[in-house]
């Protein structure tokens, strides 16, 4: 062992003085060949990308950014929905609701929520035949609705409109919306276009019960004149809500946000159980719909 480590310097020397001078190393210093061959990795330089290739590169991305340029809303619906030019504002609501009503909430959102969906999944199945049957478009109708935060979801919904619905800007639903199918008028009354929100509240992007979110380009606009609307996205998004069972539509929103902004400062089991018990009531009898 310690002959070894005597003589192997002696080979290395002997190896030195007897073969051929070794290769320069090359310089440390800027590359002095083609700009292509100098760049990390080798090879070509890449080209531009093309629409289509950033499209392929970027993949759901890109595709999620294809939504993002939505409807303007139309001035007539605008002035009917924002009357005068007053400015409403609104005192941000300390949250209600300890701790243990929020898990139990949720513990009760998603067993309630992914019951329905397996018992609901035969009349869903025979809703979508018909819709299909009624018009050309897809089944399900996925929009982008305001969430808790101010986030950004997709909301889920049957499609109770003609495809080509919004192609003059953003309407607010009316009583005789010339837009919306004949199934699709059944479907509103009788809230069952609502049922794939169900997945939304087991995804955890809505609740049974909440303020209902909003479009973005609704809430932008309510805004500018109601200052404090952003106040309803505090708590998360829900299927119902005070201002549904207390008027629905028929509410202009500086009213439906002054009841939102009312469930969120009362808000708990008692709370929740009285709108759950009142949204019964509205489907039974189909006030309120559009």
């Amino acid at each position: 062992m310690f002959s070894l480590l005597k003589t192997r310097p002696r080979k290395r020397a002997e190896r030195g003085r007897g073969s051929a001078p070794r290769a320069p190393r090359p310089r440390l210093g800027p590359p002095t060949g083609p700009p292509s061959a100098n760049r990390r990795g080798g090879g070509r330089r890449p080209e531009p990308a093309s629409p289509t290739n950033r499209t392929r590169a970027e993949g759901p991305r890109a595709a999620a950014r294809e939504d993002a340029p939505a409807a303007p809303i139309h001035q007539d619906a605008l002035d009917s929905l924002l009357p005068g030019d007053d400015v409403v504002v609104l005192d941000e609501p300390v949250i209600g609701g300890s701790a243990a009503y929020r898990v139990l909430k949720r513990g009760f959102d998603v067993t309630v929520c992914a019951v329905a969906l397996v018992v609901l999944a035969a009349p869903m199945l025979v809703i979508a035949l018909k819709i299909k049957s009624e018009s050309p478009g897809p089944v399900i109708y996925a929009q982008n609705r305001v969430g808790k935060d101010g986030r950004v979801f997709r909301l889920f919904k049957f499609r109770s409109m003609y495809v080509d619905a919004e192609s003059r800007g953003a309407r607010w639903a009316g009583g005789e919306d010339r837009r919306i199918t004949p199934f699709g008028r059944f479907m509103r009354k009788t809230r069952v276009d609502e049922i794939p929100q169900l997945w939304n509240i087991v995804k955890g992007n809505m609740s049974l019960v909440g303020p209902r979110p909003e479009r973005p380009v609704f809430c932008r606009e309510f805004e500018k004149r109601i200052h404090g609307w952003r106040y309803r996205t505090h708590v998360t998004p829900g299927l119902t809500g005070l201002a549904q069972v207390m008027g629905g539509y028929e509410l202009l929103p500086r009213e439906k946000v002054k009841l939102d902004l009312a469930y969120i400062r009362h808000r708990g089991i008692r709370t929740d159980t009285r709108v759950l018990l009142r949204t019964i009531g509205v489907i039974t009898t189909g006030s309120g719909a559009r």
